[in-house]
């Protein structure tokens, strides 16, 4: 079979690079010149774990092939995938969805005999419907079925998720373009995969409700994180005793600082502005956006009380930028929030993050972005956790409190246990659990 992947950036690119593997003859197709260069040259656009070798592999076995002419892309394809961007539309929170359209008008000059047309990206309910009614418009004697496909990939781990997902969802009513996907997907029916084939509507649909409600989820611990810091009680054994809870889950149970990334606060705030304007609005959302948009701001309030009061003059070392570890993904970090606001309050910050920095400097200005963990602590009067990465968990402390002109720690993502950091005279704030120390 021969698949062509509309846009190279995260979707696309693990997607294609993932159905190569699998067998698919696929060809990756992007308007960026320069993109498609360095990915010819081995270069990948983005930090995801095991992609390089993934892609470096595929090329090799003449599985994989990148291009920017998508006439040429898209011949004698089977399934053409449109994974390209859907950010929100400035001024009303929608997601933007003329790269969608403008893929599927591209598509319809190029397609010959039946063919699959599969949205791969983030779109609102109805989006499929509307790249049919494009396509059919543009070409009357074209044959083809549109087909939803949602991703569930979790940057950081996307490879894993793609080759083993907990499903696949699949939109469609045509029983041509059922067995088309079901053929692609076939290695996944070999490890009893779930595949689940609904109606285009609704598979649009599974898509952002799967996102709100982890959304959702995050925000829950987080409020139950103050509470508990309110209250005396611990979140983590909170978290613990109610994710043993079949019908809960233990997993997006984590405290931290909000979520961020490239799905949760456009995939919510799409979902919202969608349910107001059919008059069904979901209450429960809006108040997940509105509550996640205040936590990230109200951080940097954190940490202004753990250093006294005040950072005025103070050195603040950063650890973490990316809104998760594993991933160079800046958008909507709660790094965006606090950084900025640190510095708005007379702070100097120094920072480090072990992939996130070049893309941090598009975005953040007036930061001494540093080498190390270490050299970001250098005289600094405050430590303070932003993102998980694994380095991190296992700092030298005897070394953190020798290189900081204070042995103030803020955790913002409890990577560190709390009578440890006591027991070696840290004043140690973190999430849902009492400060100790000051």
């Amino acid at each position: 079979m021969r698949v062509a992947m509309i846009g190279t950036g995260y979707v696309g690119l693990v997607s294609g690079a993932c159905f190569s593997e699998f067998g698919t003859e696929v060809i990756c197709v992007d308007k960026d010149e320069n993109k498609i260069a360095r990915l010819e040259d081995g270069i990948m656009p983005i930090y995801e774990p095991g992609l390089d070798v993934l892609v470096e592999n595929n090329v090799k076995a003449g599985r994989l092939k990148f291009t920017t002419d998508l006439k040429e892309g898209v011949k004698g394809a089977e399934a053409i995938f449109i994974a390209v961007g859907t950010p929100t539309r400035r001024g009303d929170g929608h997601a933007d969805l003329s790269y969608v359209y403008a893929a599927a008008e591209e598509i319809a000059d190029a397609i010959e005999g039946f063919t699959v047309i599969v949205t791969k990206s983030t779109v609102p309910v109805g989006t499929g419907r509307e790249v049919e009614r494009i396509i059919r418009e543009r070409r009357p004697d074209a044959e083809f079925a549109v087909v939803s496909n949602p991703e569930f990939l979790r940057e950081g781990s996307a490879i894993g998720d793609f080759m083993r997902p907990d499903r696949v969802v699949i939109g469609t009513s045509d029983e041509r373009a059922r067995d088309v996907m079901r053929d692609l997907y076939r290695p996944l029916y070999l490890i009893e995969t779930p595949i689940v084939f609904t109606t285009r509507e609704t598979s649009e649909m599974i898509k952002y409700a799967a996102n709100t409600f982890l959304a959702a989820k995050i925000t829950f611990i987080n409020e139950i994180a103050d509470l508990c810091e309110k209250v005396g009680a611990d979140v983590h054994d909170v978290a613990r005793g109610i994710g043993l809870d079949g019908r809960i889950g233990k997993k997006f149970l984590h405290p931290g600082p909000g979520y961020g990334g490239s799905c949760f606060p456009k995939d919510t705030l799409a979902l919202v502005r969608t349910a107001q304007e059919h008059n069904s609005p979901l209450r429960i959302i809006e108040t997940v956006v509105d509550v996640n948009a205040r936590r990230k701001k109200a951080m940097a309030d954190r940490v202004i009380s753990a250093c006294g009061g005040s950072v005025a003059g103070k050195t603040i070392g950063i650890l973490g930028l990316a809104f998760k570890p594993n991933t160079d993904d800046m958008r909507d970090a709660p790094s965006l929030d606090i950084v900025p606001a640190l510095i708005a309050a007379g702070a100097t910050v120094r920072a480090f993050d072990p992939e996130a920095m070049e893309e941090s400097r598009k975005l953040l200005e007036d930061i001494f972005y540093c080498e190390s963990a270490y050299e970001a602590l250098e005289g600094a009067d405050a430590m303070v956790v932003l993102t998980e990465w694994n380095e991190f968990r296992g700092m030298d402390l005897d070394r953190i409190k020798s290189t900081l002109k204070h042995p103030i720690v803020v955790d913002l993502r409890n990577v560190y246990d709390p009578a440890e950091m006591a027991e070696q005279g840290f004043s140690y704030s973190c999430i849902g659990r009492a400060s100790i120390g000051g």
